[in-house]
């Protein structure tokens, strides 16, 4: 996410005063916080590969940098500073954009790939290298990530998937509690909000999406994401967020027979199986790794947090990651997901001496009609 550069950011950043050797008393604690934590990120994405440095140069006495996020949708950014005061200064839509503007300002000084590593970094680097017991000689090259369905995908990174999304829409606030473990993203309209639990567990609530029809209703309808869902499916989920027109709560219709059909369709067309339980309709994926349920007899109740639920992983009672909403959330919402489901791809990393599994045979059982009860009037 783009920091603003406050005027009494941008004169710690021109005279380089650095924390903690000099307490930069013109910020606050609130603003050093968010320099450093920000920085971090922008740090653990280059070591870890997320973000590809294209070029760099020296600006006076700072580094400067241009580079782009790897993740889908990922922006190209330029970079200033170096260690904990380094940030994203602007964004562009492209990498040709990104390295022309750059170009232009520092054609002089401009070099290909990541500057060199500063004194903290090497000193960062020789600290880790006392507690790392593992040598060269023994270590396991890492296999190449496979390609997998998109449910078997591995989670990614949950939070530059979301301050990707926030870069890209203006009309969506970032904000803050104080304890930095969640951000709220919301809405102009105030309508829908989005909250980010970043320490959340695999199986934990990570998100939750909330619609409103007015800024001060009663929610509409609400949906839950657990810590290992895969990103290309939260991909999905912000993108159809962002277009505004699947989230429009006064047309939200509520979970009947049309509602069910219209979006489980890219299921049925897929060749998932569904079937009647005890718990209502299942849709199971023909390898069995993944499946949607309706529950009927809670689509009675508009703020059941489960009427619909989304799973991967050994069984429906054991999922690896869930997805579930309430009985208000919009067919095409669902529609998308299911679309997400049935036909994307995703990358999981193996491990070393992991063994996949087999896969299951689905058999065929005969498909039941789909019936769901009567609509319940929304709650305001």
């Amino acid at each position: 996410m783009t920091v603003e550069i406050t005027p009494r950011l941008q004169e710690a950043i021109d005279e380089e005063w650095t924390w903690p050797n000099y307490p930069m008393p013109w910020c606050t604690r609130s603003e050093i916080r968010e320099v450093s934590n920000q920085a971090q990120k922008i740090h653990d994405a280059i070591r870890n590969g997320h973000l590809l440095i294209h070029a760099h140069a020296r600006d006076g006495h700072t580094t400067v940098a241009v580079g782009t996020y790897l993740h889908p949708g990922g922006k190209s950014v330029y970079l200033h500073g170096e260690d904990h005061l380094r940030q994203i200064a602007d964004t562009f839509d492209s990498p040709a954009k990104a390295l022309v503007a750059f170009e232009k300002v520092h054609a002089a000084e401009m070099r290909p790939g990541p500057a060199p590593l500063t004194d903290t970094e090497r000193a960062a680097i020789a600290a880790r290298s006392v507690f790392d017991v593992t040598t060269t000689e023994a270590e396991t090259p890492r296999p190449e990530p496979e390609t997998v369905p998109v449910y078997l995908a591995d989670a990614g990174d949950h939070d530059a998937l979301l301050d990707g999304f926030l870069d890209a829409h203006g009309d969506f606030e970032k904000w803050r509690t104080w304890s930095d473990e969640t951000t709220h993203a919301i809405h102009e309209s105030q309508t829908l909000r989005i909250e980010r639990v970043h320490d959340a567990h695999g199986r934990e609530t990570a998100w939750t999406v909330a619609a409103y029809e007015t800024p001060v209703s009663d929610r509409v309808w609400h949906l839950t994401a657990t810590g290992a869902t895969p990103a290309p499916v939260l991909q999905r989920l912000l993108i159809h967020l962002a277009n505004g027109d699947g989230w429009d709560t006064v047309i939200c219709a509520p979970a009947d027979e049309k509602t069910v059909t219209t979006a489980t369709q890219p299921l049925t067309e897929t060749g998932w199986k569904h079937t009647l339980t005890g718990h209502g309709i299942r849709w199971m994926s023909p390898d069995g790794d993944a499946g949607v349920r309706f529950d009927p007899l809670t689509a009675q109740d508009p703020q059941n947090p489960a009427t619909w639920t989304i799973w991967a992983g050994p069984a429906p009672d054991r999922p690896a990651w869930t997805i579930t909403t309430s009985p208000h959330t919009p067919s095409s919402l669902l529609a998308d997901l299911c679309e997400t489901l049935a036909h994307e791809t995703g990358t999981r990393q193996t491990q070393p001496g992991q063994e996949h599994r087999p896969r299951r045979a689905a058999s065929a059982p005969p498909a039941p009609t789909v019936t769901a009860g009567r609509p319940a009037s929304r709650s305001r």
